[in-house]
C-alpha cells in the first residue's frame, strides 16, 4: 500500500510524540522518588478572602489539590502524596505521633523511595520533628515544612516553603543530617527550631543558627548537626508500642503547687519544670517537686526563657535532689525527649546521659 505525503507526515508525527513522550517518562522516573504526608495545618488552610492571612481554617486542602497547585515540583522529583491526617496541630496528640513516625519510618525501608517531606501545622511542627530526629533510623532527607499564612492569602508562604522543602528532600546532600524543617527558605534541624512568633513568615529560628539556606533548589550548607539523632539514635520507632505521660507545670511568679500535685495524682512517668532563668524553682514548689521525686516521678528542670541553656547544679541541686536538667531544650521538646527516653531508661542519671547527648 502506498502511503501519500501528508499520512506520512501525520505518521511522523505520531512516531516523534511517542518518542517524545517516552523520553519525558524516562526522564520523570529518573527524578528522586520524594513521598509527601500530609498532615494538615495551616498550609492546607484556607481563608475567607485573600486578606485573611491570620483569620482562616486549617487543615481543609487535601494533598492531592496541595501538590496539584505547585506543577513546578515535577521539575524537582517524582512525587507520591499521602493524606495521613487532616487537622490542626495543636490537636497533635502521642497517637498521631506514633502513627506518622510508623508511616515514616516504613517508608524509609522502601528502595523506591528517596526523601520524605510531612507537611504539618506550625503550632506543634518542632514537637513533632524533633520526635521523628529522635525515632526514626533512616539517614533519607526527611523534612518538615508548615506554613504560616494560608495558600489563599495575599503573600502565602506555603507553596515555596513546599518547594523547598520538596527540593531538600530529593537532595542528596541533605542525607544524614537528622530531621530537618525548611521554612522561611532557611533550613534547620528539627531538633534546634522552635516557633518563636505567630504572625510572620520567618517564625521558625534556632538559636544556634539554621544549617543552611536553600535558594532556587539549591541547598547552601554552614554547619551540621552534632547531637545524637536518627540513624544514630538508641531509640527505634519498631520497637516504641506506647509513650509514658509527661506533663509540664509552668514556674511564674506566686505559682503555687495545685498543677505538681494534680499531676502526681494523674500518674505522670516525669513532669518537666518550665521554670523562670535557669530553670529557676520557686522556693514553695520545691518540696512538691522532692515529693513526687520520691514517689518516682522524673523531675526534669528547663526554662520558660527562649534562649540559653540549663546549668546542673547552678539554681537548684540537682544532684541533692535526683533531678535532671534539660540542657538547652524548651520545655514542650523536653517532653518529647523524657517520652522517648522513659521508653528504655530506668533511673534519673541515664535519663540525664540522654538528655545530654539528644
Amino acid at each position: 500500500m502506498r502511503i501519500t505525503q501528508p499520512a506520512h507526515r501525520w505518521f511522523a508525527g505520531l512516531l516523534l510524540s511517542a518518542a517524545s513522550a517516552l523520553a519525558l517518562a524516562q526522564a520523570q522516573a529518573a527524578k528522586p522518588h520524594v513521598v509527601v504526608l500530609a498532615t494538615g495545618g495551616t498550609i492546607a488552610g484556607a481563608g475567607a478572602s485573600t486578606l485573611n492571612s491570620v483569620t482562616y481554617v486549617a487543615a481543609k486542602v487535601p494533598v492531592e489539590k496541595l501538590l496539584a497547585g505547585l506543577p513546578e515540583l515535577a521539575s524537582v522529583a517524582r512525587l507520591t502524596g499521602e493524606q495521613v491526617f487532616q487537622t490542626a496541630s495543636e490537636s497533635f496528640n502521642n497517637e498521631h505521633l506514633l502513627t506518622l513516625a510508623r508511616r515514616v519510618s516504613a517508608l524509609t525501608k522502601q528502595a523506591d523511595v528517596d526523601g520524605i517531606v510531612i507537611t504539618h501545622g506550625t503550632d506543634t511542627l518542632e514537637e513533632t520533628a524533633y520526635f521523628l530526629n529522635l525515632v526514626v533510623h533512616s539517614a533519607k532527607p526527611i523534612v518538615v515544612v508548615g506554613s504560616m499564612r494560608p495558600g489563599t492569602a495575599l503573600s502565602a508562604d506555603g507553596a515555596l516553603n513546599l518547594y523547598n522543602a520538596v527540593s531538600v528532600a530529593a537532595s542528596q546532600d541533605a542525607a544524614g543530617k537528622g530531621v530537618l524543617v525548611t521554612m522561611n527558605d532557611e533550613i534547620q534541624s528539627g531538633r534546634d527550631v522552635a516557633k518563636s512568633i505567630n504572625i510572620k513568615t520567618e517564625a521558625f529560628k534556632s538559636q544556634w543558627g539554621p544549617l543552611g539556606m536553600v535558594v532556587e533548589g539549591r541547598n547552601y550548607w554552614f554547619r551540621a548537626p552534632v547531637k545524637r539523632h536518627t540513624v544514630h539514635s538508641e531509640f527505634d520507632i519498631d520497637a516504641i508500642e506506647t509513650l509514658p505521660a509527661v506533663d509540664i507545670v509552668y514556674g511564674y511568679g506566686n505559682m503555687n503547687t495545685t498543677g505538681i500535685e494534680a499531676y502526681g495524682k494523674a500518674g505522670v512517668k516525669a513532669l518537666i519544670h518550665a521554670g523562670t532563668g535557669n530553670g529557676s524553682v520557686a522556693a514553695q514548689a520545691v518540696d512538691a517537686l522532692k515529693a513526687l521525686r520520691a514517689q518516682g516521678v522524673q523531675i526534669v528542670r528547663s526554662s520558660r526563657v527562649p534562649d540559653g541553656f540549663v546549668l546542673r547544679n547552678a539554681e537548684q541541686p540537682d544532684d541533692k535532689y535526683d533531678w535532671v536538667v534539660a540542657h538547652d531544650l524548651r520545655p514542650q521538646k523536653a517532653r518529647i525527649l523524657a517520652m522517648v527516653a522513659l521508653t528504655k531508661a530506668r533511673d534519673s542519671k541515664e535519663l540525664q546521659r540522654i538528655f545530654w547527648e539528644y
